[in-house]
Order: structure tokens, then C-alpha cells, then sequence
């Protein structure tokens, strides 16, 4: 049986951004086990890549504080590594004045986070994007995009480079608490840590399960929720992300830019129970239909299948919406546990920041 100080579950970029926070200046010895043959290739690697601002929930939020905070960190990060990335600015849009109530609601969140934000009118709107369709809406400079792919490689490197072992193709066959550490059982070998770090994405619940939580009283049961996306085929200068108002389950079919200058619509959302990451191609009209409101140069034809991606969300059909879980389990008998449950968006800007945060949690 290999014996090690800390295992984590996930290599997505959750997972990433904690092992190489763990790692630094650090002897322990840390292993990270996937189950898929390289990081990323579920959540992390399908969303729109955004680098977001942290302006749609309550600074109370741990999910708005990681945020903030993860802004800041991957700009900076992205700088220092020579990741790819653009500061291209978001425009938040209104195409009506019944909606303006709703768009100074969100202005006054941005401002209570500390997010700047620039109030435009029809004209400065039309001044920034001339294919634009609004009436009002802002500017919010620190909303950028990122290559995801060269972000996660970064850090892959960088946690490889102090010493984390990656332990690919190799999924969890279950694990238990033996009073004083966590055996893990995979179809390779045995493992024995005595830290465990549940970063498996759409996989947690069922690691904490296995652990004899009863993820029902924890609140850490998943509704997998479904967001597609369609590609617009021809280029037009386009220089911001563009969002309409956001719904009650996501922010709505927006406008982003990928980091190679290509047009992209959505997500669309929609509870699942099976996974699997086929766009529908009937959905086509849908995307049509809401982005020609704010977007009218474009044609039905422009718009082609892309990707879509599952969201571990927390938030069940017609509940409000709910924080990041990031917690240590000593209360509930499983010191040394961390379970990091419902790690949605926007869990790619905040992952430098959770990674920090899971840190302190150890640390202290």
C-alpha cells in the first residue's frame, strides 16, 4: 500500500490550481487521481472561458469573495506564465426600459463588490459595438476570456514541477476512514493518505458518499444542468462580450469572443439526469431567437453546433441560488476531509483563489 500526506480527487482546474497551491514550498507528498487520461475534460474545460468579474451575487457569498479574488490572481497569472488571454470588457445590456430596474439592481451589486462598472446609454453603446441592439446597460473593463487548455497546463507543469504525482486513468473504486487516515481503493493500487481533497467536480457527492455522509443532510446533492452552445460561423468586429440580463438559472444566452477571434453563443440551461455532452440541434432556433434581440446582423444560418458542457449545480428547479461548499469535515468525523461541492461558475476565475483558500484551510 503507497502511503502519501494528501490525495486529491479531480484534475480539473479546481483540482490543478489546489495541488499547485499545496505543493509550493512544500514537502509533502500529494498525489492527484483522474479518472479520464489527461486534466480538464469535463467541467473545466466546457464553458465559455471567461474570466468574470464577480458582480451577480452578494458580497456575502463565498463564491463572490473567491471570485474578487481569483479576478486578480489570474491576471496576474496569466501575465507572469504567458497564458493566453484578453481583458476584452463585458457589455451588460437592457433592450427595453421595463428591464432598466433590473440592470440598476445589478449595477448596485457591482458597485457594493468593488467591481467597477460604466452606466452607457443607447449612444455610448452603440459608440463601443455599432452591431449592438440595447438601449441601456454598462461596462465592466475587468471581465476578460482565457484559454482554459493553457491555463490548466500551466498548471499541471507547474504542480509536476514540485513533485505531485498524477495518477491518470485512474478512477476511485471507493474509499474509507479508518480513524486516522483515508484508504483509497483503485483498480492500480491501494492508497493510504492522510489528507483527502474531494475535487471530483460532478463526481463529488458520490466520493463523500462513499465516506458515509448522508449528502442529502449535507446539501451536497448535485442537479446536473445542461448548457449548450453554438458557434456563429462568419467573423464580425465584435470588440466585447455582450450579456443580456441574466435568468433565474444562468446569465442567460450571451455573446464571447474565444481567444481566437472567433463568435460564440450561449449556454443555453436545462436540467439533466444523464450525462452526456451532445448539442441538440433543434435548439439552433432557440439561440436564434434570443441573441438576434441584441444581436440583429445575425442570420439563422450563421449559427452552428459547438460544444456543451454539464454544471455541477446545487440549485434544484425553482430554488435559489446556492454558494460554493468548501468544507472541512472534522465535524461530521472525517478530519482531514475536504469535500468542494457545486464548484460552478464561476469556479475557472476562482480556482487560483480556492486553491488558496483550501491552503489556509489545512494550514490552520
Amino acid at each position: 500500500m503507497e502511503k502519501i500526506d494528501m490525495a486529491i480527487i479531480g484534475a480539473g482546474v479546481v483540482g490543478l490550481a489546489i495541488a499547485r497551491e499545496l505543493a509550493k514550498n512544500s514537502s509533502r507528498t500529494i498525489a492527484v487521481l483522474e479518472s479520464h487520461p489527461r486534466f480538464g475534460r469535463e467541467t473545466s474545460s466546457r464553458n465559455s472561458e471567461v474570466i468574470h468579474s464577480g458582480l451577480y451575487y452578494p458580497s456575502s457569498m463565498l463564491k463572490t469573495r473567491l471570485c474578487l479574488e481569483g479576478n486578480r490572481l489570474l491576471y496576474d497569472f496569466c501575465r507572469d506564465l504567458g497564458v493566453k488571454h484578453f481583458a476584452t470588457g463585458k457589455l451588460v445590456i437592457s433592450g427595453n426600459k421595463e428591464d432598466e430596474d433590473q440592470l440598476e439592481v445589478l449595477i448596485r451589486q457591482a458597485r457594493a463588490n468593488d467591481v467597477a462598472v460604466e452606466p452607457l446609454n443607447k449612444i455610448q453603446i452603440k459608440h463601443l459595438e455599432p452591431l449592438v441592439k440595447a438601449g441601456s446597460g454598462f461596462l465592466v473593463p475587468s471581465t476578460g476570456i482565457i484559454d482554459s487548455h493553457e491555463l490548466m497546463q500551466a498548471l499541471y507543469y507547474l504542480a509536476r514541477e514540485s513533485q505531485v504525482f498524477f495518477l491518470f486513468h485512474t478512477p476511485l473504486l471507493n474509499v474509507q476512514y479508518d480513524g486516522k487516515a483515508y484508504l483509497l481503493e483503485t483498480p492500480r493500487e491501494q492508497i493510504k493518505a492522510e489528507v483527502l481533497v474531494n475535487a471530483a467536480g460532478l463526481g463529488a457527492p458520490r466520493v463523500a458518499a462513499m465516506l458515509g455522509l448522508d449528502i442529502d443532510r449535507c446539501g451536497y446533492r448535485l442537479h446536473p444542468c445542461k448548457g449548450e452552445y453554438f458557434k456563429i460561423q462568419r467573423r464580425f468586429p465584435v470588440k466585447h462580450l455582450v450579456y443580456p440580463l441574466p435568468g433565474p438559472m444562468s446569465l442567460g444566452i450571451h455573446l464571447t469572443i474565444d481567444t481566437g477571434g472567433g463568435l460564440r453563443l450561449g449556454p443555453n440551461a436545462f436540467y439533466v439526469e444523464d450525462i452526456d455532452y451532445m448539442v441538440n440541434e433543434e435548439h439552433r432556433r432557440e439561440f436564434f431567437q434570443a441573441a438576434v434581440q441584441y444581436l440583429p446582423f445575425i442570420e439563422l444560418d450563421d449559427l452552428t453546433p459547438d460544444f456543451a458542457g454539464i454544471r455541477p449545480k446545487l440549485q434544484g428547479p425553482g430554488e435559489e441560488p446556492r454558494d460554493f461548499v468548501i468544507c472541512e469535515e472534522t465535524d461530521r468525523g472525517r478530519p482531514g476531509l475536504i469535500n468542494l461541492v457545486g464548484i460552478e461558475s464561476p469556479g475557472l476565475t476562482s480556482s487560483l483563489a480556492i486553491g488558496r483558500y483550501v491552503k489556509k484551510m489545512l494550514d490552520g
